[in-house]
């Protein structure tokens, strides 16, 4: 009878110890899941702040599609509007923003100037959706007849650097010419066109289409200045250190731009009812501003980023230098190492 209790209390004992390790071990597990779960979260940020600009490109369809707010229902997602490319470039400087959009010489700026961000998409080129516009009554029909005359621009922004590239190429100088050339942005430039403080801008879409409808007509526009070598494109800027912590985070913002564009190659009339409100243009003026840049896919980058592209930025670079508007130029390799090629190979 001993003997069978204690077989019993042994028997006892032992199912404790067999269940007490159980649930030890099913602790350790939720441990190292929970930790895993932490460590996974942890690649993605819990806000992602992008600067943008109203510009009819695809970084516009994917704001309005919510794209990046589908793929990331759990992070918060910021939209700031910039209105011209160096605004962008000072919110990088103060770290109040993750993603940018700029144009080649505001981007060129920024190398030349060490920011701390790296290129990680080219939007488009930029084609007739930039342009000269003047005053119908102006009595200027080609540029040598800005002799004299008030003409708008944002400074350090495409607009700027094409026209006065397009001066350039034409032989002009605009001293000499006393050509009287405003840095404004594009809600002054209306403002000043309304009042008739000007008498032409260079300037990108939606703001061009409004100075059209108000008697205005196109002088030169910026794909036929890109045909003399004069190119201009809007790039995607990431600051340096989110991109170092968060490099899969850009890949998914490449590929859902890369949607984004291939939605508007599918579905353009679509498109362009998505982004009237924002451009303040009906459908119909939205999908011609739409028509007038080069939309670039994912299919483009790569050549883009192997080819041309720190071969513009030089250039550009080199006549912000001649227009005084830098000290000094890097030289191509910089160009290269502020390319984020690495994604696209």
């Amino acid at each position: 009878m001993k003997t069978l209790i204690q077989k019993k209390l042994l028997l006892l004992i032992t199912l404790l110890v067999l269940l007490i390790t159980a649930a030890c071990g099913n602790q350790d597990n939720a441990a190292e899941k929970a930790s895993g779960t932490q460590a996974n979260n942890s690649k993605i940020p819990e806000k992602i702040v992008l600067g943008y600009q109203v510009s009819p490109n695809g970084e516009l369809v994917a704001k309005a599609l919510g794209l990046l707010e589908k793929k990331y229902p759990d992070t918060k997602i910021e939209w700031v509007k910039f209105e011209a490319g160096r605004d962008v470039n000072n919110a990088i400087a103060s770290g109040s923003i993750d993603f940018g959009l700029v144009g080649t010489p505001p981007a060129a700026i920024g190398v030349a100037s060490k920011l701390p961000y790296k290129i990680y998409y080219l939007h488009d080129v930029i084609g007739e959706s930039e342009a000269l516009v003047v005053k119908g009554n102006s009595g200027i029909a080609s540029l040598k007849d800005l002799k004299g005359k008030t003409i708008a621009t944002t400074f350090s922004s495409t607009s700027h650097f094409s026209l006065l590239g397009a001066l350039k190429e034409e032989g002009i100088d605009p001293v000499k010419e006393k050509i009287k050339i405003l840095d404004m942005q594009p809600p002054d430039i209306f403002a000043a066109w309304q009042r008739g403080d000007i008498n032409g801008a260079y300037i990108w879409q939606p703001m061009q289409s409004k100075l059209l409808a108000d008697n205005g007509k196109v002088i030169v526009n910026s794909g036929k200045l890109a045909e003399k070598g004069v190119i201009t494109a809007e790039v995607g800027i990431v600051r340096s250190d989110f991109a170092e912590k968060y490099p899969d985070i850009v890949k998914e913002y490449i590929s859902v731009l890369d949607e984004a564009v291939k939605y508007y190659h599918g579905n353009p009339e679509k498109s362009a009812e998505l982004l009237s409100k924002e451009l303040g243009l009906s459908p119909e003026e939205s999908l011609k501003t739409m028509k007038q840049i080069v939309w670039l896919d994912s299919s483009k980058q790569k050549e883009y980023f192997d080819g041309p592209l720190a071969e513009t930025l030089k250039d550009t670079a080199d006549f912000l230098v001649e227009q005084q508007s830098i000290t000094s130029a890097p030289d191509k390799a910089t160009f290269e190492k502020a390319l984020l090629s690495n994604f696209y190979h």
